[in-house]
């Protein structure tokens, strides 16, 4: 896949760097391993090449390469002033910057002392939590990037949709691949549900066996490079168990969508067998399952949501939800299974509020719940989640904490199956995979 492809399907992110070219704030791309970052900046190289910018004026170091790996921020520091052209603007890319000890100064003096405009890629977001807005005193703008989305999945794997008109002369979208083979869309989303949305899967083809393989390394990085890895670089040593660390990326994505506790998980763990009964002088503490759970936060692995009280229009301390970044990473973890697939839609539909810029958190009002409060600077929706909407019991479900708020922002149940009357005394009853594909 070439790379004009690439940036032809990762158009937002493309769209963001462009935005902030040649402004003072640090450029830093931050997300899940082998979800992109590392392919936008080679994309951003390009770009800065086809508009004038010469070879160079461009510094390219990726961290993970052995030339570069083991360098001191010093040693960046001076191979980069060794390649400073005098009176030229530099263009300074530095890929998974984590590996780098002492990283912060050597950036603050780049954007001190040259002429430069400087691009960044982190997998953990402990790197650019209170150290980096220390030194460089929010000089900095984050871009979070996601796996793909459906829509961007549909044409990494070079399918193309297209509207054609049904019998009765309503719009239906249908996929066609390269030689023109048409499937149908819902086909299509079970392919994205199964597979996930990494990037790497559109060169290994959607092959159960190489996508496992690919997902797998995946996963081995992440828990090495930047969990285990990264404690021993802070000197810290509260994550250091790879087998615990697996077993609570096994019981957290098996509850995505549910509300969970950290002080539960452990207990949890010893009641369904994966720690061994009787050993509970052994079982982790409270604030050692904490420490676990923070470190997939922080390597993007996990997105924590938090519960807000719409009445009380205050967040909640207590049982939040867990969703896993990829749903293909989930079931190379779990095994492919169909029966939590009303957790596996919210999941999607998180990560896809999270795509439009959306803050997200699960709203509670008195003691009915909604799926998703997603809010931006000028909107506001509400958002319940559910596979179908032709039960009137689930109908009557979904719709009755919706009901409950009184304001005039949009509310909207999101389904499969939506039926055929598109609201229901305002509230509106959208097919999932349309929205999930609609221009933004």
């Amino acid at each position: 896949m070439n790379d004009s492809y690439r940036l032809k399907n990762r158009k937002d992110y493309m769209k963001k760097l462009i935005a902030f070219q040649d402004t003072e704030p640090v450029k830093i791309v931050t997300g899940i391993r082998r979800c992109g970052k590392s392919s936008l900046l080679k994309l951003m190289t390009a770009h800065l090449k086809e508009t004038g910018i010469a070879d160079e004026q461009i510094v390219e170091m990726n961290f993970e390469n052995y030339e570069f790996k083991d360098m001191s921020g010093d040693e960046v520091y001076h191979y980069v002033k060794e390649r400073i052209i005098p009176g030229k603007r530099m263009y300074l890319f530095f890929d998974e910057l984590q590996r780098v000890t002492a990283w912060e100064d050597t950036i603050n003096a780049f954007r001190v002392e040259f002429n430069c405009d400087i691009y960044v890629t982190g997998s953990n977001a402990w790197l650019f939590s209170s150290e980096y807005s220390t030194y460089l005193s929010g000089r900095y703008v984050e871009i979070k990037m996601l796996p793909l989305s459906f829509s961007e999945f549909l044409s990494f794997h070079d399918f193309e949709v297209r509207d054609t008109k049904t019998v009765t002369g309503k719009t239906k979208k249908q996929i066609y691949d390269a030689s023109g083979e048409h499937y149908e869309l819902r086909e299509m989303f079970d392919a994205y549900i199964w597979f996930g949305g990494m990037p790497g899967l559109s060169e290994a083809g959607l092959v159960q066996e190489r996508a496992l393989s690919l997902l797998d390394g995946i996963y081995s990085t992440v828990v090495v490079r930047d969990i285990l890895e990264r404690e021993k670089r802070r000197g810290q040593k509260q994550v250091t168990d790879p087998a615990l660390l697996r077993k609570i990326v096994l019981f957290l994505a098996d509850s995505i969508g549910s509300n969970v506790s950290v002080s539960s998980i452990g207990n949890t763990l010893v009641n369904e067998g994966l720690l061994e009964e009787g050993k509970r002088r052994g079982l982790p503490s409270v604030h050692t399952v904490q420490a676990y759970v923070n470190a997939l936060l922080e390597s993007y692995f996990f997105y924590e949501i938090k519960r807000f009280d719409i009445k009380g229009k205050d967040y909640l301390r207590t049982l939040g939800k867990y969703y896993i970044v990829d749903i293909g990473l989930r079931n190379y973890l779990l095994g492919f299974r169909n029966r939590d697939s009303g957790h596996i839609l919210e999941n999607l539909v998180y990560f896809e509020l999270l795509r439009r810029g959306y803050d997200v958190a699960i709203g509670k009002i008195g003691d009915k719940e909604i799926d998703f409060i997603a809010v931006t600077a000028n909107d506001k929706k509400y958002i319940q989640v559910t596979e179908s909407m032709l039960s009137p019991d689930v109908r009557e479900r979904e719709l009755e904490p919706l009901k409950k708020v009184r304001d005039n922002y949009d509310k909207m149940i999101l389904s499969l199956e939506p039926g055929l009357e598109e609201s229901y005394d305002g509230i509106r009853s959208v097919d999932l995979l349309a929205w999930l594909l609609e221009d933004r």
